[in-house]
């Protein structure tokens, strides 16, 4: 029994919505220090990296109208009244898109986590978002949150709530019973299935049209076992082919895209097989998953960093045996086969799985993909204009072009020498709008 459940179901209610006010009050305020962008911004930049082509050009201009972007060159004039940030001695860079999050979740593994409500999950991801806007990423895919509590932190950042990337959700991802999207931690009495179970093609098709109608932008399912899941194991298939198709086709012609956690080799090949738009983690990726996905045109979302982070950190972090076990066997594979996509030419997009890590440190991932291979420019649109696509938002994210959102980061220094410096943003705007400045002051008028 909890202290709340001894007061009346009223008062019960009440508190349960005092508490939400309190928690929200930071936020709420922080957001209302940043209005919404009006007039015109001028934006100097020492180097501009342009994502479409690769180059890093050199002082470059940005003109912004309220929360778009309306030129883009050299020596522009400057219209009068305009605000002008001087960035000239930093490298400008479309906002950074994490295409794999977890910002709504809970950060205990094991029996632990089974104490924390989707409430108290959801109010974590409020702080979540906070962080990873600031960390310069302005775009995020939540792939997978209880209680479709993605949802309402979505619909929080579009309402000006709060803080935070612009955000597409998934909601409950859909799994198999006893699978990697199921909850394997409680014995047959309690009768517990997670809110994306779902065993055969109706079921399926049924289950993709519900979390659509409770607002998911994008269907995220289980395609094999994973690491942090009791009694399933990462190399074996979860959903059929069959199960698959359905699952996809349903989602596409509902105007969905779809991403599947894949760890087993004939999982990523079925899936593939079946339609979906990437393959999150590819653990055991062989050389025929590799061709199946450059045949289809696949993107594959490697989430490389975790693998290095828990390396360093594992016995530190209390994890539960299974998750010990397992992890001991998929980070070797997934570096070896990292490389081998990567050297392929296999379509990437940056996915961070930040949540399995500290929110924060999603930058981290530019550096490890170029550890596997890919050069800091590859790397860079991994994070940009990929991600972008991936997302179906090409149209509005992920380069500096005219038309598309002023979502724009900054780091002093090039991070085409120093991929690194990707993980010390220092100037970070979203829709127009500054929420972090450690380089420049902005002026209005001509300087």
């Amino acid at each position: 029994m909890t202290i709340l459940s001894t007061f009346s179901k009223p008062l019960q209610i009440a508190l349960f919505f005092a508490a939400i006010s309190v928690s929200f009050g930071e936020s709420l305020a922080n957001a209302q220090e940043f209005p919404p962008a009006q007039g015109i911004t001028v934006v100097h930049a020492g180097r501009l990296f342009d994502a479409a082509t690769g180059r890093m050009l050199a002082a470059q201009d940005i003109v912004i109208r309220d929360n778009r972007i309306e030129q883009v060159g050299a020596k522009l004039t400057v219209p009068p009244a305009a605000r002008e940030i001087d960035l000239r001695d930093a490298t400008v860079m479309p906002g950074f898109i994490d295409v794999h999050t977890h910002l709504v979740g809970s950060n205990h593994p094991g029996y632990e986590g089974l104490g924390v409500s989707v409430s108290r999950m959801t109010l974590s991801g409020v702080k979540n978002a906070s962080i990873t806007l600031l960390a310069g990423f302005t775009t995020v895919r939540n792939v997978g949150a209880q209680g479709y509590g993605d949802v309402a932190l979505r619909d929080a950042i579009n309402d000006g709530d709060i803080i935070g990337p612009r955000m597409q959700v998934s909601g409950p991802p859909l799994g198999i019973s006893g699978g990697h999207c199921d909850n394997n931690l409680l014995p047959f009495e309690f009768h517990y299935s997670a809110e994306g179970v779902a065993n055969g093609v109706p079921e399926v098709m049924a289950k993709v049209r519900e979390t659509i109608k409770y607002g998911a932008d994008v269907i995220k399912f289980c395609a094999s076992g994973g690491v942090f899941s009791k009694g399933d194991n990462p190399l074996l298939e979860q959903y059929s082919p069959e199960e698959m198709q359905a699952l996809i086709s349903e989602a596409h012609r509902l105007g969905r895209k779809v991403a599947t956690h894949a760890h087993a080799t004939i999982a990523i090949k079925d899936a593939v097989r079946a339609g979906v738009d990437s393959i999150e983690h590819g653990i055991f990726l062989d050389q025929e998953g590799i061709e199946l996905m450059k045949q289809h045109g696949t993107y594959l979302v490697p989430t490389s960093f975790p693998l290095y982070w828990f390396e360093q950190n594992v016995s530190k972090l209390g994890m539960p045996p299974w998750v010990v076990e397992k992890a001991a066997i998929i980070i070797p594979a997934a570096k070896k086969n990292m490389t081998q996509a990567f050297k392929a030419e296999v379509k990437v997009a940056l996915g961070t799985d930040a949540g399995v890590y500290p929110h924060g440190l999603n930058g981290g991932e530019f550096w490890s993909m170029v550890q596997l291979g890919l050069s800091p420019v590859q790397a860079l649109q991994a994070g940009t204009v990929n991600a972008a696509d991936l997302m179906g938002w090409g149209d509005r994210i992920g380069s500096l072009t005219p038309g598309k959102f002023a979502d724009i980061v900054a780091v002093r220094g090039n991070p085409l020498d120093d991929v690194t410096l990707l993980q010390h943003i220092a100037f970070v705007m979203k829709d127009g709008v500054v929420y972090k400045n450690e380089i420049s002051r902005a002026s209005t008028g001509t300087m």
